[in-house]
């Protein structure tokens, strides 16, 4: 699916109206927070997961305090 959007005041900020289709595809509603992720080929939009955020945050943790071991595990 390709689709133009245009970008637009919303107030006091700048935003993008997503169409119904889409919001529809995203299995996402009016109020629900959406990740941004930057990848080689563009933007990708995916609905927010608190419980997959919380989890990248602790293996980002563990991989940080942890840096040496994994090395050496990875040899």
């Amino acid at each position: 699916m390709s689709k133009k959007l245009k970008v637009t005041a919303i107030g006091n900020s700048t935003g993008v109206i997503l169409p119904r289709e889409l919001l529809e595809k995203l299995r996402v509603s009016r109020g629900d927070e959406l990740m941004v992720h930057e990848t080689p080929d563009g933007i990708l939009l995916s609905p927010f997961d608190a419980e997959f955020a919380r989890q990248m945050d602790v293996a980002e943790k563990i991989m940080r305090e942890d840096r040496d071991l994994l090395r050496k595990l990875a040899q």
